[in-house]
């Protein structure tokens, strides 16, 4: 998706901790680039807030889901504490 996208050169200032963990992603091979890693970042990002906006529309429509069923979901995903 990415490498089809019209692509600008930017400069932009970050946190030291923030460009050692971009640098390490991609000495891991996690990210091919400091920048792929901020490109995904903020594709993230985005997908997030289009999942909150959808989950926003749905509980505008049905309501919040009840203490049972939050229960039983956090049962069956397995995030019991």
């Amino acid at each position: 998706m990415i490498s089809s996208m019209t692509r600008q050169k930017i400069a932009i200032t970050l946190p030291e901790d923030q460009v050692a963990t971009a640098r390490q992603a991609v000495a891991e091979g996690r990210a091919a680039s400091v920048s792929a890693f901020i490109s995904q970042a903020l594709a993230r990002r985005d997908a997030d807030e289009e999942l909150a906006e959808t989950i926003a529309e749905i509980y505008a429509e049905t309501g919040q889901p009840a203490e049972e069923d939050r229960l039983w979901a956090r049962r069956v995903l397995g995030l019991e504490q």
